[in-house]
């Protein structure tokens, strides 16, 4: 990877500002861990003064706070989630075209 001018090159390609750009997986997985432990701590905080804190105490505070972050996330990343389809659905156009390229030439030859 190089660098000119504040612009990147990675494989042939510029990118502009920041020069490694994080993947939308990676965003997008981060954001739902970090959602779901948000929602753990909330969950944990109002059980945790009602219950005796055993290991069925936490399996409870784990799958309700799975459920809310699950529902939560469901609206508030849907950005993300949307960046990240389209990133999938690029890639797998490529992949898809250098195949059928690659087959094509097969067959010239």
């Amino acid at each position: 990877m190089s660098s000119m001018g504040g612009e990147a090159t990675m494989g042939g390609r510029e990118r502009a500002g920041y020069p490694r750009r994080v993947k939308p997986f990676v965003t997008y997985t981060l954001a739902r861990l970090g959602l779901f432990l948000v929602s753990f701590g909330l969950v944990w905080l109002v059980c945790f003064s009602w219950l005796e804190w055993t290991s069925l105490s936490v399996l409870w505070t784990m799958l309700i706070a799975l459920a809310l972050s699950a529902i939560v996330g469901v609206f508030l990343l849907r950005g993300m989630r949307e960046r990240l389809a389209a990133n999938v659905q690029q890639r797998a156009e490529r992949v898809s075209k250098r195949f059928e390229e690659s087959r094509s030439a097969e067959d010239i030859d």
